[in-house]
């Protein structure tokens, strides 16, 4: 068993020496190869040495210990077809691409022709190499240290403001810049405005007379208003408004506004200053949407925001289909607060949601005051909690709703988003556990 054990381990051991050279004189018998590609065949067999030394030592090594004729690389190496000899070219050109553009770091990768690869795989089956590297692995590698050189920039595999693509087929560089996202918090003050663009429902974006040729089932937007002036400043191709939850189209976003991430595609600046942003979006959207911007921030915080589970608060302008006093009224409210509301899918949106009862409950719910005989109430419910359902019990869909405990016909005639926070910043009684700004309207 013992025997059979080394005898395992020593197949899987790398060849050494001779077997080394014979290995390399096996590749060198496939025709004219560069040192890059010769030592990529051996690329992870040792550290601190580039694969270009350590074809070049493999080959003057093989002409030392076997006698045979030494010959150099001239320039027509059937693998690359002589590409590393254009490192130097590739990241100019690379440079070249980028200029204009604001970037603290980059990554290179690179798109190989079909024979190219499968040139090298070839070979690494036929002689069943363990331990080669790809070419674009060193391209990426080679030109990307040159390009830092050229820049003072750093590479980041992870997070980087722009990729080069080197595609060798079409002989370009291809230019990736990544977006630019920066959180905060927006008011919407105008009602009839939708929280994101909206196609044209009868033409789906082409443009017709119904939306006057523009494409566009509203004129305006929220991510619009707040994205064309932020593109603009950062020399952006567009933006995208990734917000917590959304208000319907007729109700104002007001109070502590809802938190939002803007993402800035493709932009050429990278480090405008926060506070005139700010300023710059404000004016522009000239009081129908006003924003806070808190911070930069990257991709990972579109999803966090986008799966955050906020508790919102409303103010709602109630009317009642008959005589109620302010008494019977806030009982009626007594006796759906804190309760378990069962809602299935409202018939206003159910062209687009799945039919199905959710459960949601209201945190609080009380009665603030009336204006021309109709009540004003705030609402703070869960998240996906359906208010105006709550309220008119969207013919016998929600249960309880107020229309059904007072037993008499009530309806939403206009709706506030005052807060709107996550689960943490919200107590059992609806109650916020931080301050909160002032109401502006």
């Amino acid at each position: 068993m013992k025997e059979q054990e080394n005898g395992d381990k020593s197949c899987n051991v790398p060849p050494r020496g001779p077997e080394l050279l014979e290995i390399a004189g096996e590749i060198l018998g496939y025709g004219e190869i560069c040192d890059h590609c010769l030592g990529r065949f051996f690329g992870k067999r040792s550290f601190g040495i580039t694969n270009e030394a350590r074809g070049s030592g493999l080959r003057v090594t093989r002409a030392l210990q076997t006698n045979v004729p030494f010959t150099g690389h001239t320039n027509n190496c059937w693998i690359c077809n002589d590409e590393f000899r254009r490192i130097g070219e590739w990241a100019a050109r690379a440079v070249l691409a980028v200029s204009g553009i604001e970037f603290s770091s980059f990554l290179v990768g690179t798109r190989v022709p079909p024979l190219i690869a499968e040139s090298e795989e070839m070979v690494w089956s036929d002689l069943s190499l363990a331990d080669p590297e790809p070419l674009k692995s060193e391209m990426n590698r080679e030109v990307g240290k040159q390009i830092g050189k050229l820049t003072g920039k750093k590479a980041d595999l992870v997070h980087p403001d722009i990729v080069f693509i080197l595609d060798l087929s079409g002989n370009i560089v291809e230019l990736k810049v990544h977006p630019v996202f920066v959180a905060g918090r927006y008011m919407k003050y105008e009602r009839g405005i939708p929280q994101t663009h909206w196609d044209c429902r009868e033409c789906r974006g082409a443009g017709c007379e119904r939306c006057d040729f523009t494409g566009k089932q509203y004129q305006d937007s929220v991510e619009e208003l707040i994205g064309r002036p932020a593109a603009e400043a950062l020399g952006g191709t567009g933006a995208v408004l990734h917000g917590s939850g959304r208000e319907d189209i007729d109700a104002r976003m007001i109070g502590t506004g809802r938190p939002f991430i803007l993402e800035i595609e493709s932009p050429k600046k990278r480090s405008v200053d926060l506070a005139a942003l700010e300023a710059l979006i404000n004016e522009s959207a000239q009081g129908r949407v006003v924003v806070t911007l808190s911070r930069w921030c990257g991709r990972d915080d579109v999803e966090t925001i986008k799966s955050n589970k906020a508790h919102k608060k409303y103010r709602i302008l109630v009317e009642v289909d008959g005589t109620v006093t302010v008494e019977s009224f806030s009982l009626a409210l007594s006796a759906i607060s804190g309760a378990t509301i069962f809602q299935r899918t409202p018939e206003r949106v159910a062209h687009r949601r799945a039919d199905k009862v959710r459960e949601r409950r209201v945190l609080a719910i009380e009665y603030i005051g009336t204006e021309e005989g109709r009540f004003i109430i705030e609402v703070t419910g869960e998240a996906g909690l359906y208010i105006k359902e709550l309220i008119s019990g969207d013919n016998d869909r929600t249960h309880p709703s107020l229309t059904e405990v007072l037993g008499m016909p009530a309806r939403v005639e206009t709706l506030d988003v005052v807060q709107v926070e996550g689960t943490d910043e919200v107590k059992e009684d609806g109650t916020s556990q931080r301050p909160t700004k002032e109401d502006t309207v």
